[in-house]
């Protein structure tokens, strides 16, 4: 996706939390997308069954400062659809031959990163390195497979010699949470938003004056709406076959992001632990 603010992704990750009536809007606009930048305010409201306030309440809820604006991003993401070839992610069906698996899958995971390219926040991204830099510790908070990218997270920081931990079960999160400090740094991994365990060591960690990073879908959430830096993946709404994968793709992207904006803002400073994590790695294989 060559448009890197793909507005057609932000309403169908969004949907879920809009109001009724915006709800109605973003309904209209994801079923009728080809002839929206056609349609005038009064036209949308209309076929939508809203009012033009309504309308303009749902363009302002997704970021934009007016209706017009609103239009030519819809136009600049139906341009980059049609150079996508419209792909589509497509569920683990029964019976599938492994030549289908493999192009489906990997075609999943390239569109979650894409996607995730699309509702990402810079802003917040350079936050959170500049956080992430100057940092006392990490800490990484994620259940079951968010789990697994706060190890990804853990291993990668170790290596510039970030003091660093991940804390993958519900009580050692509350028992890392309760010693976090205000010079600390803590990540929370989750792609729902609202698992309870994670929810419970954040609002610990607030009360320590920790900074608060989420990773976690663009929607709105509890963990989106009360961590202080939000960084946004998104991914498709697939069923139970597929399990976790494209968000932890998408997950572990972010980190990687995280990873290299410290690691390329500190070079001077770090290479040299890189260089010996790198050798003594190479030493251990060669025995």
């Amino acid at each position: 996706m060559s448009i890197n603010n793909n507005v057609l992704i932000k309403i169908r990750d969004m949907k879920d939390s809009l109001t009724p009536v915006e709800r109605m809007v973003a309904d209209y606009i994801l079923e009728n997308t080809e002839e929206i930048p056609h349609l005038s305010i009064k036209a949308l409201a209309q076929a939508s069954k809203t009012s033009d306030a309504s309308v303009l309440r749902f363009c302002k809820t997704m970021g934009y400062s007016g209706y017009r604006n609103f239009i030519v991003s819809i136009s600049a993401s139906l341009g980059s659809r049609e150079d996508d070839q419209k792909a589509q992610y497509t569920d683990i069906q029964p019976g599938d031959d492994l030549s289908t698996i493999i192009s489906n899958i990997s075609l999943n995971n390239c569109q979650s990163i894409e996607d995730t390219l699309s509702v990402i926040d810079r802003k917040e991204i350079a936050k959170a390195v500049e956080a992430l830099r100057s940092s006392k510790r990490i800490a990484f908070f994620g259940i079951g497979a968010s789990g697994l990218v706060c190890m990804d997270g853990e291993q990668k920081f170790s290596r510039i010699n970030k003091m660093c931990h991940s804390y993958t079960d519900g009580h050692s999160q509350l028992t890392a949470a309760t010693l976090l400090e205000e010079q600390d740094v803590a990540i929370f991994v989750s792609n729902s938003g609202e698992t309870v365990e994670i929810l419970d060591a954040l609002d610990i960690a607030q009360r320590n004056k920790t900074k608060c990073i989420a990773i976690t879908k663009y929607t709105k959430s509890e963990l989106s709406e009360k961590a202080d830096i939000v960084l946004s993946i998104s991914t498709p709404e697939l069923t139970i076959r597929s399990g976790a994968m494209g968000s932890r793709i998408a997950m572990l992207t972010i980190i990687d992001i995280l990873f290299a904006g410290v690691a390329s803002a500190e070079y001077e400073r770090i290479k040299v632990y890189l260089k010996k994590t790198h050798n003594i790695l190479l030493k251990k294989h060669r025995h």
